[in-house]
């Protein structure tokens, strides 16, 4: 991972995370569809940020880094949903962890979305 760009690092520790609490789901709590549609949106964060890297133009990069935002806003739902149907605990540390780490991605991605946009007008 590059040591300079904080975005796509958070996003990678971010989904080694997701792997882990995938892993945790479904061999410990035998949940199977909630959880890969969490595995499959959480990674898809990082894998969509390190193609916006690789852009040929700037509408490219935008649109990469549109869908990573849509996919951190999808992971986040599949958090709230596994915390409502009792899978996960919003009083257990790593939940917490989890959820303050996807609320940061959503953040960052918004703004860098917003940002490339104004930019490109």
């Amino acid at each position: 991972m590059s040591e300079k760009n904080i975005t796509l690092n958070k996003s990678f520790d971010f989904s080694v995370r997701v792997v882990k609490l995938y892993k945790y789901l479904s061999n410990e709590k035998k949940e199977y569809i909630i959880s890969k549609q969490l595995l499959r949106c959480g990674t898809s964060i990082g894998a969509n940020i390190n193609e916006a890297q690789a852009g040929q133009t700037k509408k490219d990069f935008i649109a990469k880094m549109s869908i990573a935002s849509k996919e951190a806003r999808e992971t986040k739902y599949w958090l709230d949903l596994l915390i409502a149907t009792d899978y996960l605990s919003d009083q257990d540390e790593h939940t917490k962890s989890l959820l303050f780490e996807i609320h940061e991605l959503i953040k960052l991605l918004t703004s860098i979305v917003k940002t490339s946009q104004v930019k490109e007008i």
